[in-house]
């Protein structure tokens, strides 16, 4: 399940027990979830009692309400979540993570608790419409009035931003790109939400600013200091992503074959046909190296060594394998995955958003070339 993390018998014994308590906590809320995520709904509740058994904070110290883990702990809950269909927290640990390498004092005291305990919830602003994945075409301004600034822009793409109490807005101010912590609640702030095909349980909304007023505090590094923030947080997240696409896939794969060893075909059982064993085969090995990568990631920051281009690599496998054990579930299953009471469409619109979130294919096929362009001898890349 975990090849490489589970070697410490304290760990191992740890995601055992976490396997198992998510599981339980699937099975028990599996009709509101399923709900949830039809009707485009955010289960609230269901996430405050995920953050009370510790699973929204694995990154935040035990004083600040968090599960006092690492890297290893958050992946292991992410892929979980995606194995089976829970609500994601990638979206609060990634605020998480923003407070404890960015954040003040008084922030982390007003914020990092609530986000950690799923008391409040939390969004990032970043991405807009005509944007896409370059900063140098924001168009979300930061003012300097007085003491205070003045934020105006147009985010989508929102995960929670009509559920959250507090956002991360990125804006371009006079010194650059430029993060701030905003209280939702403040006025000029509009939101919609929009329709996504996945993560529906985190739905999305558009979320404008309109001269939104916040003190010098709200700030979240230093002025012009948007890219390092940016930066700090994605090179984690993106283990996150591939953690939850490998558990989708596992849930896919998983699910289809509970059906298909049951399904007769003449006298044999779909299961017992070579063309199919082979579907299965190289979704299985599929998922065992992105697990592999990921794992490798994990280890490597805990070693404090750089993990971009292992991130980059773990997410890029997690894709495929995600992509081909979903398209192997409907194999296995045929006619019967076709319909939306089914769990098969849901987990493939949950792997297309994740596909593009925190960094298209495109881009991690892109920065991997880079980086394997620049040493061609290929010492130094791990």
């Amino acid at each position: 399940m975990y090849p490489t993390l589970g070697a410490d018998p304290g760990r191992a014994a740890w995601i055992e027990a976490t396997a198992a308590e998510l599981a339980t906590f699937g099975e028990r809320h599996r009709a509101e979830l399923d709900d949830a995520s039809r009707h485009r709904r955010f289960p609230r509740e269901l996430y405050r009692e995920l953050g009370k058994l510790g699973y929204l904070g694995p990154l935040v110290p035990a004083e600040y309400g968090g599960l006092g883990g690492g890297v290893a702990e958050y992946v292991v809950i992410s892929e979980e979540v995606g194995r089976h269909g829970l609500v994601s927290g990638q979206i609060a640990v990634q605020g998480q993570r923003w407070l404890l390498d960015w954040g003040t004092d008084e922030q982390k005291d007003r914020w990092l608790r609530p986000i950690a305990t799923g008391e409040a919830v939390f969004s990032e602003s970043i991405s807009e419409k005509n944007a896409g994945s370059s900063f140098k075409g924001m168009a979300a301004t930061a003012t300097r009035d007085g003491r205070d600034w003045l934020l105006t822009g147009s985010k989508t793409h929102v995960n929670l931003g009509a559920d959250c109490d507090v956002t991360l807005f990125y804006a371009t101010a006079e010194e650059g790109l430029t993060s701030f912590l905003v209280d939702m609640s403040l006025p000029g702030i509009q939101t919609a939400v929009t329709d996504p095909v996945g993560l529906r349980l985190i739905r999305t909304a558009d979320v404008i600013f309109e001269r939104v007023r916040v003190p010098d505090s709200a700030l979240l590094g230093p002025p012009g200091g948007g890219l390092q923030t940016f930066l700090s947080t994605f090179n984690i997240s993106r283990l996150g992503n591939a953690s939850e696409l490998i558990g989708l896939g596992r849930r896919s794969l998983e699910l289809g074959l509970g059906y298909a060893s049951g399904r007769q075909v003449g006298d044999s059982m779909v299961t017992d046909f070579q063309g199919i064993q082979w579907m299965v085969a190289d979704s299985w090995a599929a998922l065992q190296a992105a697990s592999l990568a990921r794992d490798d990631a994990a280890v490597a920051h805990e070693r404090g060594e750089d993990i971009a281009l292992r991130t980059t690599t773990a997410k890029h496998l997690a894709i495929t394998a995600a992509e081909r054990a979903c398209d192997t579930a409907y194999s296995l299953v045929g006619g019967h995955g076709l319909y939306f009471g089914e769990p098969y469409t849901g987990i493939a619109g949950d792997i297309k958003v994740l596909k593009v979130a925190g960094g298209s294919a495109e881009i991690m096929r892109n920065y991997i070339a880079r980086r394997v362009l620049k040493d061609p001898g290929h010492e130094g890349l791990a």
